[in-house]
């Protein structure tokens, strides 16, 4: 794992994990998805482990997938969606729904702390943990739109659980952005706080205090009760946005996004 993402105080019984690109607004990339999961992954092996605080560093959560993710990715586009959609034996979430699959997959509460920016691939890393703290001034937007495509990354996993679908349809259609106050009323965040990392460890120490083992079993209770399929939404997830991957209308929409001007819709 690299300092892309930061992980202190693993051992519990509140471990602290930070996306760490600053100087890019936290913008993901595929060594930083691989490093999240990786995090997850190892944090789920912590027998002292009690809480886990989901940030990103410097005063973003995260802008998004980083632009030059879907530039490398345009000149490979059949091997992305081969790994998309053909996934080993065994797993339901190909390597861009991980990041968020391992949250939730995760046996203890996991609190997303989010301040500034949490757009796009940000915003379904947030929604897969099991609690968000937002900042009211903070800005939140399912941005896949505005880039001719749906979120893959999870959404599936998290959204019904949170809001009813013509709310979230409008979400998704026209990538608003949302304040932190805004997000609350939507259902998209649990609490505001003007200091969401200082609430999300206050939170996180409360339910360390708690029995570990009705800690762990309230959440897989609660998930269960909330469940939906979650391999057949991961998939549908995967195939949709394979369709639109470099298809006519999808190119369109990133070239007038570039050039700025109205798109031409075949």
């Amino acid at each position: 794992m690299t300092d892309l993402v930061t992980v202190t105080n693993a051992e519990g019984p509140v471990a602290d994990v930070r996306i760490n690109r600053p100087d890019k607004k936290n913008a993901v990339t595929l060594e930083l998805l691989a490093d999240l999961v990786a995090a997850g992954e190892a944090l789920a092996h912590q027998s002292g482990l009690r809480a886990v605080v989901l940030s990103g560093a410097d005063g973003n959560f995260s802008s998004g997938m980083d632009t030059s993710v879907f530039l490398k990715m345009a000149g490979q586009l059949d091997q992305i969606k081969d790994q998309m959609l053909n996934l080993p034996e065994g797993q339901i979430a190909n390597d861009f729904q991980r990041p968020a699959q391992v949250w939730q997959d995760l046996g203890v509460p996991v609190i997303a702390a989010i301040e500034g920016v949490c757009f796009g691939a940000g915003i379904q890393i947030a929604l897969a943990a099991d609690f968000r703290i937002a900042a009211p001034d903070a800005s939140l937007s399912i941005l896949e739109a505005k880039w001719g495509l749906v979120p893959d990354m999870g959404i599936s996993l998290s959204l019904p659980k949170l809001m009813p679908v013509d709310r979230a349809k409008a979400l998704i259609m026209t990538g608003q952005v949302l304040s932190g106050t805004e997000a609350l009323a939507e259902g998209l965040v649990t609490r505001v706080e003007d200091d969401p990392i200082e609430a999300a460890h206050a939170f996180a120490d409360e339910l360390a205090q708690k029995s570990p083992d009705a800690i762990r079993s309230a959440k897989t209770l609660a998930d269960a009760i909330w469940a939906g399929d979650a391999a057949k939404g991961l998939k549908l997830e995967a195939q949709l946005q394979a369709d639109l991957m470099g298809s006519p209308n999808q190119i369109e929409t990133v070239m007038a996004q570039m050039q700025k001007r109205a798109p031409n819709y075949s």
